[in-house]
């Protein structure tokens, strides 16, 4: 949220000084191509940097590498220590993608055995897109774009079982039965909270999330 309200108020500075007109001030750099004529809001990276947001995700960076690299218990130990005992003179790297960690279907450990939601605690998946309040305008082209449509049912299907289906959160990609017997792909887009995972976990790198027309999305007014 604070990231978004920077970008707000660099936007209205630039709007402010005229930028929209072409002029020639400090907040934006234009760079000339050539067929297009762009201007970049450097100020936003001004504010972000002096914000508390960045002093913020600075001191936080290690926590998700070390929690990867060391396992829970000793990754949470050296969270803790570098959080609240001193700080570690130096930052680790996870440098592989979490795409490529993907078990197979082969693995023992594949599926991951979730109890079933309780209603109190835990809740299934279409009652928590329900209270998410999401919205998006109907006759809308799709906003989670496929570079292959072939690749969910004929590669990620097979290999691993299509994870979509289970990684995303509101149940926007489901496997589906045609008559003859056959596979396809759903996409309900309309249920996207927008938190991108596929666009970050699908193993083929085969989703793109864009944004969607009419600035739909969810709301979160009940929680």
């Amino acid at each position: 949220m604070k990231s978004g309200m920077l970008c707000g108020e660099a936007v209205f500075e630039a709007i402010q000084a005229g930028v929209e007109k072409g002029g020639d001030i400090a907040v934006a750099r234009v760079t000339e191509g050539e067929d297009f004529f762009e201007k970049e809001l450097t100020s936003y990276t001004d504010k972000f940097d002096n914000s508390w947001l960045k002093e913020e995700l600075y001191n936080s960076r290690n926590f998700g590498p070390a929690m990867h690299k060391f396992g829970q218990w000793f990754g949470g130990a050296f969270n803790f220590i570098d959080q609240n005992v001193f700080k570690v003179p130096f930052t680790l790297h996870d440098l592989v993608p979490d795409f490529s960690a993907l078990k197979t279907v082969d693995a023992a450990t594949f599926k991951p055995n979730y109890p079933k939601p309780d209603g109190k605690l835990t809740f299934d998946r279409l009652s928590s897109v329900f209270v998410s309040n999401t919205v998006h305008e109907e006759n809308q082209p799709a906003h989670l774009k496929l570079t292959n449509p072939d690749i969910p049912v004929n590669v990620n299907l097979p290999k691993w079982d299509e994870p979509a289906q289970r990684y995303c959160p509101a149940g926007v990609y489901e496997i589906m039965e045609n008559d003859d017997g056959s596979k396809r792909f759903q996409i309900n887009a309309a249920n996207c909270v927008h938190c991108k995972t596929c666009d970050i976990k699908d193993p083929s790198q085969n989703i793109t999330w864009v944004t969607p027309e009419g600035g739909g999305g969810p709301n979160y007014p009940n929680m």
